[in-house]
């Protein structure tokens, strides 16, 4: 079974794992960094492409390589990848599954500290207009800082990230100080959130729902406990994307890739 899998999440590496360990595969696990590559190849992918790919050159290597199925593993944000996920599906003829983590149930869990918004334009006005005063913890990577900062003082902003080259260029370009940044070794627990809500003295929270394997729980508990309000991008809708192609576990993609093989 020859994979290509669009990775770069904590999803992908245990696709990976689970594929290798119970198929005779092939995975080409393609990511938009050096590091996502790199954990890609420690769990096992056969071969990583590390930078971002066009849609042309992804129909070449499928084509060339002959790849027989195209698995979508990537951020419940990542929307443009998806939709030009399925949209090669569609031209190639070709299986396509999209495992999406499922999003975070918040039924028994004090919700008033979360103000919702639809883009991260949206939650910039929104901190601008409403939370004047104390810091900003972003916590939603650092592709997303830039629309932030069109509304939030760089003086106030205090952002987690990966340290690798790239982040910490996106950092430099707009301003943020070096001693703002917080390196990000994977999700926070709840005992670190509030090590640095006190730390940076912050009123402000920014993340993603993006589901309990990104941490958001911890980060709503956090919030709650040291009474700072969460202000939450809710996932993106892609209308190109049939609910029947989404599996949001291990055991439903079992079941997917025995109905194409």
């Amino acid at each position: 079974m020859k994979v290509i899998l669009l990775g770069g999440t904590k999803d992908s590496i245990n696709i990976i794992q689970h594929i290798k360990k119970n198929y005779d595969s092939y995975i080409l696990t393609t990511t938009t960094t050096e590091y996502g590559a790199k954990l890609a190849k420690e769990g096992g992918s056969d071969k990583t492409i590390a930078r971002p790919l066009p849609k042309e050159e992804i129909i070449q290597i499928i084509q060339e390589e002959k790849y027989e199925i195209l698995i979508d593993a990537t951020h419940p944000f990542a929307e443009h990848i998806t939709q030009t996920s399925v949209s090669i599906s569609h031209e190639l003829n070709m299986p396509y599954i999209r495992f999406e983590r499922p999003t975070t149930d918040f039924k028994d869990m004090d919700t008033t500290h979360i103000h919702y918004v639809k883009s991260f334009t949206e939650a910039g006005k929104l901190i601008e207009k409403e939370f004047k005063e104390g810091n900003v913890l972003h916590f939603a990577g650092a592709n997303t800082m830039g629309d932030i900062l069109k509304y939030v003082s760089v003086d106030r902003f205090y952002p987690r990230i990966l340290k690798v080259e790239s982040s910490i260029e996106k950092c430099e370009k707009l301003g943020v100080d070096p001693d703002h940044i917080i390196p990000m070794k994977g999700a926070a627990s709840l005992e670190e959130n509030i090590e640095l809500i006190e730390k940076y003295n912050a009123s402000v929270m920014i993340t993603k729902e993006s589901g309990e394997i990104g941490g958001v729980v911890e980060k709503i508990q956090a919030a709650n406990e040291k009474n700072v309000a969460v202000v939450m991008i809710q996932r993106p809708e892609i209308d190109e994307l049939n609910k029947n192609d989404i599996v949001s576990n291990l055991e439903e993609l079992d079941i997917r890739l025995k109905n194409f093989f």
